[in-house]
């Protein structure tokens, strides 16, 4: 049974898919410039966003749409 989480984003248009992974893109990028500069503080955020990066690609694969 999907998640919630994955039920909205299917329910999201492309764009709106696309936007979102370039938040999340830019997102870990932050985090790991924080963590390599030993200012980390939320670690366990990096997991949780790497996810939600796959979920989007996965839902882009299925639709057809190639990054």
């Amino acid at each position: 049974m999907p998640s919630k989480k994955v039920e909205e984003l299917r329910g999201s248009t492309d764009e709106e898919l696309i936007e979102k992974l370039r938040e999340i893109e830019r997102e870990i990028f932050l985090l790991e410039a924080k963590r390599l500069m030993g200012a980390a503080e939320k670690v366990h955020l990096s997991k949780a966003l790497r996810r939600e990066k796959a979920r989007i690609l996965t839902i882009l694969r299925e639709r057809g749409i190639k990054l």
